[in-house]
This record gives structure tokens, C-alpha cells and sequence, in this order.
């Protein structure tokens, strides 16, 4: 019984791209009491697996915590495998706002002490006694209100790209060092003030709303379904977006646009920018806010010192990493004197530039493609391939595309196929097929056919 990922990263993208495929990327959480989240967790492995779902999920004894990407042809199957526990019962399931078929490329559940670390001990106060939940328009009402405080439960590297007009963002890395910390700069509001809060999809809200309402807060008011849904309602009831730039996500995408507006800076040069990378120096892993300029001179890295350390050979750089701190430890979230433009704490609302719309939102798969088959042999005189077709047809006419990791993607119609020696229109599941091809290829060599 497989419980664990058997594929690599770089075989499941291969995997996608060949199902040539949609693919939904979604959040949810839900507190609920869970007796054995070790079998829980199991058990949703065995039934994710089967329909090829992806992601991130934490689960507890209070619940679970899931950021996921499922083929859209198996989303209502994916529904019905929540559905099959009663707390999860028509829970609501937070659909990004731009899609990208790469968005997760491994399934990992993972057990732990709580969904979010939040710090708290859920012993010392009422956890179900949550503040008012918010739709966008009641949301962006109250925000009108004089005496209301929005805060932003997000880290700094988060609320830097995008927030919500007005709103307080504290220069934190982690979301329990938040709460202390409004608390505190809070303290003389607490009857007078309406503290409105959000966060990305809404479960770090959804416990600080109870511990705010514990510490005396009287109008605790919470974003439902966080700035994912506030998206979504704003496109679905056309509203004005009282959030300006991107919204911040913790998957490979690192970002979803919810207005045009860039409110940030490229880290190293100080040009409007809000897409942010990871340090390719793997002892690093930094993660900051770099322009596409910037990405090509670094290659990728944060700093001179990383890109040295990345052009070393493998055994050198492991060894520098030896005796450092290891795993999650070694990364670090946007902090580092290197950043010359990093801005956190007090954050400007003013756009520096307008963003320039994707021309294809499924920013993975630029061809919509289909696996055909694989290369079998190159007659390299007379410029001929041969090929095994392992799936669908192939037609005389059909445009098709052969990538490798040295051919690249090169891209051909075909005009005269022969098919197991003979010359004819169309070839079949196990049909070995020759034609010309006009460069060499290999072995590891794998034919699509376009799709129009």
C-alpha cells in the first residue's frame, strides 16, 4: 500500500505536462476533533493518490490545513472524498485565481502538533468563539467605517506585494509573533475600535479572531475565506478591490494578481517588481523579490557570495554546508543586509508601476500537447527518425513536437509518414513509424501531437 511519493518533482512535471491536462489549484482548512491523525492522514493519502492530487497538507488533533492541486476532471471525485467526513461536510474550497498546472508536484501530508503554529495554548481560552466572518462586500464597507483598524495577519514577505489599503502590517516572519505584538499596539482599542483582520485563505484569522476576542476585544471581525475568496467575489459581483497588488501563495506559482498595480521593488536593482524567487545556492534558499534583469545576471541568486558557492563543484558546496543549521532551518524568508530594497513594517499603497498581463495563464504548459510516443532510432544519412506510438494516433498532416533534454522542443508538420515499412495516412497504438526529421535526435527523445 503506497503512503508515500514515489516520483520526483521533476518526473511529476514531466508526468503533467505529457497528460497535457487542467489542473485546479485550491486551498481549504477546517478545525474539527481528530481522534487518530495519523490513520486520518492515511487514509486520504490512498484516496488523493488515486485521482492524482497534489499538495501541502498539515493535520492535526484539531483539524486539517490543505493547499492542493487536482485535475479538473476529478474535482467533484475530490469533493466527494471530503465530503465522506461530516465536518467536512459542504466546506467551502478557496479556487485560486490564476491556475497553474505546476502548482504543486508532490502529494505531502504531513502530521503535527497543530494546522497552524500559532503559539497559543487552545486550553486557556474558546477557540470556537471566532469573530464575525466578512463577505467582500460587508468587507470592504466596514473598511469605510472611521473607526474601524484592519490588520494583516501575514508575514512581511506576504503583505510587501500586496495588502489591503490602510491596513497595519507587521514586520514579522512568522504568524505567532504577530499576535503579541497587536495585542500590545492595540490595547487602548479594544472597546472602541472595530479590529478587522484577514490573511490568505482565512485560518490564521480564524484562531486569532478567538484569542483577540479573549483578550477583551468587543468587535472582532475576520475576511471569510481570506483574500483568495475576497478575490474571487470581487470578479463574481464586480466590486472595487480595496486590496492593491498580488496576493502572496505557498505554492510553486509564490503569487496570484488581484490588481495590476506592482507596490514593491526588485531587491537588488530597486526596479518595480513583485515576483519573488528563491536563492539557487541551496545552502541559502533565500526568499526575495527579484526582476527578470536581475534573475538573468545572479542566476538566480541573492548575492554575489551565493553565486560564487552555485558555480562550485557539488562536493565543495555541500561541504560548506556542513555543521550549519539544516533543513527548513538553513532558509531563510526575506531577510538578509544583501536586499538593498527590501521594505517591511510601515508599507507604501502608492503603485510604482502596472503589471503586464501573462499571455498564457497556464504559465507551465506553453503547447497543449499529447504523448504520442518515444524515439527508437535516428538514420542519421538519410535524416530519419523512427518511432513507437504509445498513445492516440498519428496522422499524416498532424503537427507534432519533439523535445529532449538536447533536442529541446522543436516543432514540425508532418507531410509523409511510413508505418511498419509501408507508406499511409495514419498510424496506431503500437505502430512503428518513420519520417523525416530535419535535425538529430535521441533515444530519450518523446513526440507530441499539437492540439489546436
Amino acid at each position: 500500500m503506497q503512503l508515500y511519493n514515489t516520483l520526483s518533482a521533476e518526473e511529476r512535471a514531466i508526468m503533467i505536462d505529457d497528460a497535457g491536462k487542467q489542473r485546479l489549484t485550491l486551498s481549504f482548512y477546517a478545525y474539527a476533533k481528530i481522534q487518530d491523525p495519523q490513520k486520518f492522514r492515511n487514509d486520504l493519502f490512498i484516496a488523493w493518490n488515486a485521482l492524482d492530487a497534489l499538495g501541502r497538507i498539515y493535520v492535526a488533533h484539531e483539524g486539517i490545513n490543505a493547499q492542493m492541486s487536482v485535475p479538473a476532471e476529478n474535482f467533484e471525485a475530490f469533493r466527494e472524498t471530503l465530503e465522506a467526513y461530516d465536518f467536512m461536510k459542504d466546506i467551502r474550497l478557496n479556487v485560486a485565481v490564476e491556475q497553474d498546472d505546476h502548482s504543486f508536484l508532490k502529494l505531502t501530508i504531513k502530521v503535527r502538533h497543530k494546522i497552524v503554529a500559532d503559539g497559543l495554548n487552545d486550553e486557556t481560552f474558546d477557540v470556537t468563539n471566532i469573530g464575525v466572518h466578512l463577505k467582500a462586500k460587508e468587507f470592504n464597507e466596514i473598511l469605510d467605517d472611521p473607526n474601524t483598524i484592519v490588520v494583516d495577519f501575514r508575514n512581511h514577505y506576504e503583505s510587501e506585494v500586496g495588502h489591503f489599503k490602510g491596513a497595519i502590517t507587521p514586520d514579522v516572519e512568522t504568524f505567532r509573533e504577530s499576535l503579541p505584538i497587536i495585542n500590545e499596539q492595540l490595547k487602548d482599542h479594544k472597546d472602541d475600535k472595530n479590529l478587522v483582520m484577514y490573511c490568505t485563505g482565512g485560518i490564521r484569522c480564524e484562531k486569532a479572531s478567538a484569542y483577540f476576542k479573549h483578550q477583551g476585544f468587543k468587535n472582532v471581525y475576520q475576511l471569510e475565506g481570506g483574500i483568495i475568496n475576497y478575490a474571487k467575489q470581487l470578479k463574481e459581483e464586480g466590486l472595487e478591490s480595496k486590496f492593491i497588488g498580488k496576493n502572496f501563495v505557498f505554492d510553486n506559482r509564490l503569487g496570484e494578481r488581484i490588481t495590476d498595480d506592482i507596490i514593491s521593488q526588485c531587491h537588488q536593482c530597486g526596479k518595480p517588481c513583485d515576483n519573488h524567487t528563491n536563492c539557487e545556492n541551496d545552502g541559502c534558499h533565500l526568499l526575495f523579490i527579484q526582476c527578470d534583469d536581475c534573475k538573468a545576471a545572479m542566476e538566480n541568486c541573492c548575492s554575489t557570495e551565493c553565486l560564487e558557492i552555485i558555480h562550485m563543484p557539488l562536493v565543495d558546496q555541500v561541504r560548506l554546508r556542513t555543521g550549519k543549521q539544516v533543513g527548513n532551518k538553513v532558509f531563510r524568508k526575506g531577510k538578509s543586509e544583501n536586499l538593498k530594497f527590501k521594505h517591511s513594517g510601515e508599507l507604501p499603497e502608492t503603485a510604482l508601476a502596472t503589471a503586464q498581463k501573462p499571455a498564457d495563464i497556464r504559465q507551465k504548459i506553453k503547447v497543449k500537447k499529447v504523448l504520442l510516443g518515444k524515439a527508437e532510432h535516428y538514420y542519421v544519412k538519410a535524416q530519419v527518425g523512427q518511432f513507437t506510438i504509445e498513445n492516440q494516433e498519428l496522422n499524416s498532416g498532424d503537427k507534432i513536437l519533439i523535445s529532449g533534454p538536447t533536442t529541446g522542443d522543436q516543432e514540425m508538420v508532418l507531410d509523409r509518414i511510413i508505418v511498419n515499412g509501408e507508406e499511409t495516412q495514419s498510424a496506431k497504438i503500437g505502430d512503428k513509424v518513420t519520417f523525416e526529421v530535419p535535425f538529430r535526435i535521441r533515444l530519450s527523445d518523446k513526440v507530441y501531437k499539437i492540439l489546436d
